[in-house]
């Protein structure tokens, strides 16, 4: 195991306050532990180099009856079949569907595929998330 370090911090009280609103709202069982997620996840993003390989989900609501969305989205991913890795597609209701994608490949490569399908016309929303290993 690796060895603890203890280190002090100093914050504003009403900082500390919203920062204590989100430990129990989440459930960590100890500031540490949250401390800790948020460390992981900012070096996570620091490392993010367009050449350096990732693993992410790219996530779409779309409207479905958007004349040829369905068929460009499509082409889109087929384009890009060595990133994507699986895909996975939801009815949300009559005129609007939800697609995550999960994709691994370089920063810049992913990036690009997440602009070409979010700013197609008929997407509503989109995200492209990172993940990683911590460091």
């Amino acid at each position: 195991m690796a060895k603890l370090v203890r280190f002090a911090v100093s914050i504003d009280e009403k900082l500390f306050t919203k920062f204590e609103e989100l430990i129990e709202k989440r459930g960590y069982v100890s500031r540490s532990e949250a401390v800790r997620d948020l460390i992981r996840a900012a070096l996570i993003e620091e490392d993010l180099k367009e050449d350096k390989f990732a693993f992410g989900t790219i996530t779409l609501v779309y409207d479905h009856h958007q004349k040829e969305l369905t068929e460009r989205i499509t082409d889109i991913e087929h384009s890009y079949l060595n990133n994507i890795i699986s895909t996975m597609h939801i009815h949300i209701d009559h005129h609007h569907c939800l697609e995550v994608i999960a994709v691994k490949g370089k920063v810049g490569e992913l990036k690009e595929l997440s602009d070409r399908l979010l700013t197609l016309k008929g997407v509503k929303h989109g995200k492209l998330v990172f993940t990683g290993i911590e460091p």
